[in-house]
Parts: C-alpha cells; sequence; structure tokens
C-alpha cells in the first residue's frame, strides 16, 4: 500500500487516525492499534511475506530479552548477539541476495550449477531489518534498555509510516515516544502540512521527472541496435533521473516524518538539500541521513573509523562501508559499482583534501553534482552493460549524435516542472517559509496564516486529481 494511492488516503489513514484517537484514553490502547494497522499496512501488500516481518519482532523481541539477562556474562551476551545477527542477515541474504548469488556462481562456471529460485523480495525488508539489528547491537551494548513488552519493539519495527522507505530509526530515540508522546493539535496540523508537501513532491515532481527518466533510460536498453540516445537527450535523462530519486525519495521521508507527528511521534530529517554539497563527504552528510548515521554507528565506529594506527585500515574501513553500502541497496552489479564509485571520491577527498582548500564554491558544487549525476546513471541502469552504454552516449562515444529533437520536447513539455525542481533542490523555499512565518504581526504575515493552508488543501486535491487520472506512480523502493 503505497502513501500515494486512494486506498491509502481515503480508507486506511483516515481509520487509523479515527481509532487512535478515539482510543486516547489509554497510550497502550493507542500503540496496540497502531501495531495491528502496520502489520495490516504491510500485509496489504505483501500477505505471505508479512510473517517475516513478524517473526522479526518476536526473536529480536526475545534476543533483546536474553542478552539483557546475559549481560554479567559476556561471552553468551555475545554469541547472542551474534546469533541474533546471523538470524537477521541470513534472512536478509536468502529474500534479498540468494538468486543474485546464484546466477553470478552458475555464470562463472558457465552452465547451471545451482537451480534459482522463485523467492521474490519483501518490500522494505532492509529497512526493517536494519532496525531491528540497531536494536539487538545496542540493548548489548547498553546503549538503549531491553524492551520486554513485545508490542513496543513491534511497533518500532512495523511502524507504518517509516516502514517501507525509512528513515531508519534507532530504538533508543523512540523509547520515550512510544511511552510519552504528546498528540497535540499543532503537531497533528504540521504533520499533515509536512505530509501534504512530499505527497506534492511525489505526484507533481517525481512522476513527472520518472516518465522522462524511465523512457530515455528504456530507449538506450531496447533501441542498441537501432538507436543510440543522442549526447542532449542522454544528459537529459541522466539529469531528470538525479531529480526523480531525490524528490522521490525525500518526498517519502516527508510523508512519513508527517504521518509520524500526526501520530505524536517526531522522526529526524533523512535529507537536508543534498544538491547544494559541496564535496561527495558533504552530500552523505546531507543525503539519507539516517542509512549513513547506521553505517557509521554499527559498521565504520565498530571497525576503527578513521582513528587507526594506519591509513591502510582507515582505506579498508571506508570501503568496506561503502560496499555495504551499495550491496545493501540491491542485489545487481550497478549498485556494487555505485557503491565504489562513492567510495573512490570520498577517499581522494580525504587524502587530497580538495574540497576544503578549494576557493571557488561553484566550481566545487558543479564538480559535486557531476560525480552524483554520474553514480545515478549506474544506480538507476539495469546491468553494467547499459551503465557503460549510457556513459558513452553522455559523451558521443556511440557514434550518437548530440543534438536531439525530441529532448527539446521533453524540455519544452516539462519546462516548469524542470524549473521548479532545481529550484526546490535549494533551501530557498523553507528560507521564504521562515521569513513570512516571522513576520505573523505584519499584513504579509496574516496573508501567510491564511493562504497557507487553503495552498495545501489545494495541493492535495491537485494531488488526488493526478491519482484519480492514473498518472505514472512508480515506486522506485521495490529494489530495498
Amino acid at each position: 500500500m503505497l502513501f500515494s494511492s486512494i486506498i491509502f488516503l481515503f480508507y486506511f489513514l483516515p481509520i487509523v487516525i479515527l481509532g487512535y484517537y478515539s482510543l486516547s484514553i489509554s497510550r497502550l490502547a493507542q500503540n496496540i492499534w497502531l501495531f495491528i494497522s502496520s502489520i495490516f499496512f504491510y500485509a496489504w501488500g505483501e500477505p505471505i511475506y508479512v510473517l517475516i516481518m513478524l517473526s522479526s519482532i518476536l526473536l529480536n523481541s526475545l534476543f533483546g530479552i536474553f542478552i539483557q539477562k546475559s549481560c554479567e556474562n559476556e561471552k553468551r551476551a555475545k554469541i547472542l548477539l551474534v546469533a541474533a545477527c546471523c538470524i537477521d542477515i541470513g534472512i536478509l541474504f536468502v529474500f534479498k541476495y540468494l538468486n543474485f548469488m546464484i546466477g553470478n556462481i552458475n555464470d562463472i562456471s558457465g552452465r547451471q550449477l545451482l537451480p534459482t529460485t522463485t523467492i521474490e523480495l519483501p518490500i522494505g525488508i532492509s529497512f526493517f531489518t536494519f532496525q531491528a539489528l540497531s536494536y539487538v547491537i545496542d540493548v548489548y551494548t547498553g546503549k538503549t534498555k531491553v524492551e520486554k513488552n513485545p508490542f513496543y519493539v513491534g511497533l518500532y519495527i512495523a511502524f507504518f509510516p517509516q516502514l517501507i522507505a525509512g528513515p531508519i530509526i534507532q530504538y533508543n530515540d523512540i523509547a520515550d515516544q512510544i511511552r510519552n508522546r504528546t498528540s497535540t493539535w499543532r503537531k497533528f496540523s504540521v504533520g499533515s502540512c509536512r505530509f501534504v508537501t512530499g505527497l506534492g513532491k511525489k505526484m507533481l515532481l517525481a512522476n513527472n521527472f520518472a516518465a522522462m527518466a524511465d523512457s530515455i533510460f528504456n530507449w538506450s536498453t531496447i533501441g542498441q541496435q537501432s538507436y543510440e540516445v543522442p549526447v542532449m537527450l542522454a544528459w537529459l535523462g541522466a539529469i531528470a533521473y538525479t531529480l526523480q530519486i531525490f524528490f522521490d525519495f525525500s518526498a517519502y521521508s516527508d510523508m512519513a516524518i508527517g504521518l509520524g507527528l500526526m501520530f505524536g511521534f517526531k522522526f529526524e530529517e533523512n535529507f537536508n538539500y543534498p544538491y547544494i554539497s559541496r564535496s561527495i563527504t558533504e552530500f552523505w552528510r546531507r543525503w539519507h541521513i539516517s542509512l549513513s548515521t547506521w553505517f557509521r554507528e554499527y559498521v565504520y565506529f565498530p571497525l576503527g573509523g578513521s582513528r587507526v594506527e594506519s591509513k591502510d585500515k582507515m582505506v579498508r574501513n571506508l570501503f568496506i562501508v561503502w560496499l555495504l553500502t551499495g550491496i545493501w541497496h540491491g542485489a545487481n552489479w550497478t549498485f556494487i559499482f555505485w557503491g565504489m564509485w562513492n567510495f573512490i571520491f570520498i577517499l581522494a577527498e580525504r587524502f587530497l583534501r580538495y574540497h576544503e582548500n578549494n576557493q571557488h564554491p561553484i566550481l566545487m558544487s558543479i564538480y559535486t553534482m557531476i560525480i552524483v549525476t554520474f553514480g545515478w546513471v549506474a544506480f538507476k541502469a539495469n546491468d553494467l552493460y547499459q551503465a557503460g552504454r549510457y556513459y558513452l552516449n553522455m559523451f558521443g562515444l556511440n557514434n550518437n549524435g548530440f543534438y536531439s529533437d525530441l529532448a527539446l520536447v521533453f524540455i519544452k513539455e516539462n519546462f516548469l516542472w524542470l524549473a521548479l525542481g532545481v529550484l526546490l533542490c535549494t533551501p530557498i523555499a523553507r528560507k521564504m517559509n521562515l521569513l513570512l512565518a516571522e513576520r505573523k504581526m505584519s499584513v504579509i504575515g496574516t496573508v501567510y496564516t491564511i493562504a497557507y493552508p487553503i495552498v495545501m488543501i489545494g495541493l492535495f486535491i491537485i494531488c488526488v486529481v493526478y491519482l484519480a487520472r492514473g498518472t505514472y506512480n512508480p515506486f522506485i523502493y521495490f529494489n530495498f
């Protein structure tokens, strides 16, 4: 069930909100209601694989309790932790990477050495597995207290706003909110506006960019023999996907944060205008912040981080983190290449420090966006062969020519969305919003106060119209 769907907006969400606030006399009842609603939300799209998530909740809840009871026996606690991690990662491996491994073994052997399976990828398995892992690890390290109520562990892992697309939350950040949060009209209204903003970004921007990007990348696959994508069109496709993935992903984070506020929860921000970064290092401090934080705290720091006795080990630690980051995103060599692509430039910045010494911020911003865009091409491609062909197309090395009438048609038809997308990649809208909000007592502030809810209602209606028309509405997170 997608947030950007009629069934969610007009059936599921209103029923959950009504039930939640009808149970205001009991926080426990509200939490159980949210847990049951979240299980239903996941089961709607994964009626069989919901059992995987329920098993993960039960097993990690029990492991947390057993690890806490074994805190005085370090060896036993460590064995339990290793067992919990092996089970979580093992489940993730079977459902996400087993066929990938079998395919590679068969390719290397040159024959059908191992049979492929019919296992499908459960939606959001990477997200809820990482949350489960962080919970048992934090219990082991003493960062968080064990939760003896399995419903609360279940709510943490399965809470529907952030279940299928993040942000990835650590239990320590939400433990107190589960029991002691406050649900206010202000939180609900702010959350509603944040949700509608995310819905608008998804329906009006991300989906329009997706239509362009998917068409151009598909032509680069099926037209290899008959039609080479010209340079102009190849760059337009890469830029469209660069905008699509940002607005799609950040839109879902906006909707998740907004939904959380509607039920009294406060989630940390997951995006902070990453496309204004002046280095790849800065980009990853602003992009998918919760995932970067997870790998930093649970992989990079335990390996020693950058505080190691030799640079070789620091390079090793960065390599492992970015290899795992690529693998986490999907079972395809394109994601591994993408992870290594980021590793190379982050490592170069770490040693050469050119992002710190360069006195030309505009040039550094251009450099960052070029590297990021090239990375997204591999991220989008079906395989490394298509990625390689697409890179050649971008530089006119496939005898593909430069000029493209089709590119001009795309730009003409989508000029407004492209211009708006580029503009909203910067914090200009947030700054204007804050500026107007600060002038509450002025005439401008009064107009803003009246106009804002009207604009939000209008934006919501426009999004519903787009949904009712059945416009292109892809879900980018199936790989995750």
